[in-house]
């Protein structure tokens, strides 16, 4: 298991990532997250379950297909295949900012330390870190910038209005 971040603090990661619904008898008790496309096949079965419910996202999957179900998940998953593709902040962006999500949103795959203070400005506050990543060298890049000018979702007012 790699390393994790939750709220600015190195924390357990409790969830489990479950692919193949074939037989949704056999789904583990426990919070999981599954596959956007898994979860719009097997919807009405999956909000049967007691358990936490989780959805990891490709970073072309429409986050507004979510809105319906928004209040029942408790974790979206959001994904950074490469340093280069940032499709992801969006996704994040306009799932706090537009659509009013408080969950946990994840950021998985190729999380940086010198893009993480971004990811949180955006509305991430959960990073799987790479094994090759020091926790503690990537909680310091939260506080490397201590000045922000535009407004964003962890700060509604531009410097200039504050």
């Amino acid at each position: 298991m790699g390393k994790f971040i939750k709220d600015r603090k190195v924390q357990q990661d409790n969830w489990m990532p479950y692919t193949g619904l074939e037989d949704l008898a056999t789904i583990p008790s426990g919070d999981i997250y599954i596959p956007f496309e898994e979860w719009h096949q097997n919807r009405d079965q999956l909000l049967q379950r007691n358990s936490r419910l989780g959805v990891i996202l490709e970073n072309t999957d429409d986050v507004a297909a979510l809105i319906p179900d928004l209040e029942r998940l408790d974790l979206i998953v959001l994904q950074f295949p490469k340093m280069a593709d940032g499709r992801a902040f969006t996704q994040a962006r306009l799932l706090r900012d537009r659509y009013g999500y408080k969950g946990e949103i994840r950021a998985t795959g190729d999380v940086l330390h010198d893009q993480v203070f971004f990811m949180q400005r955006c509305g991430f506050n959960a990073f799987e870190l790479r094994d090759d990543q020091d926790s503690a060298t990537v909680l310091l890049a939260f506080d490397e910038i201590t000045v922000i000018y535009q407004p964003a979702t962890d700060e509604e007012l531009p410097i200039w209005r504050r």
